[in-house]
């Protein structure tokens, strides 16, 4: 898919749509920077129009960065976007875990709760093992799991 979508930019290097779906397609390839800087691109390019959720994926590629304020702060904007998108309070519990902050990594679990059942998902699109542990590890330990 990266292929792809490079040669469509490379065709039309101001399609705003391709540069949001590359930034989401390098973020599972956990190649952070890239996903920020075209996630970037994507919101630069067509400033009034989100393509999927922008910010929860730059808060995700800030975080498997261990950027964890940087992290945070776009989660926390993510969720006042789009309040009922899961992902993004999974990835800010998460990373409130990792920052030590226990007491608001487990209630951003309860607001998560409120919304879906499945705290810790099962089926992870991340491809880099350091980044899929990162991510349980902090996940489990917001929703208070040994395991």
């Amino acid at each position: 898919m990266i292929g792809l979508v490079d040669r469509a930019l490379a065709l039309n290097p101001s399609y705003a749509r391709g540069w949001a779906i590359s930034g989401l397609i390098r973020l599972y390839a956990g190649q952070s920077d890239l996903a920020i800087a075209h996630v970037e691109t994507s919101m630069r390019l067509s400033p009034r129009e989100r393509m999927g959720q922008p910010l929860t994926w730059m808060g995700t590629a800030y975080f498997f960065k261990r950027q964890f304020d940087e992290a945070a702060s776009n989660l926390l904007l993510s969720i006042q976007d789009n309040p009922g998108f899961p992902p993004s309070y999974r990835v800010l519990a998460a990373c409130y875990a990792h920052m030590g902050r226990l007491d608001e990594a487990r209630a951003v679990v309860a607001r998560l709760r409120a919304i879906t059942p499945l705290v810790v998902p099962s089926d992870l699109l991340y491809s880099n093992p350091e980044d899929r542990e990162l991510y349980l590890s902090g996940l489990r330990l917001a929703a208070g799991e040994t395991a």
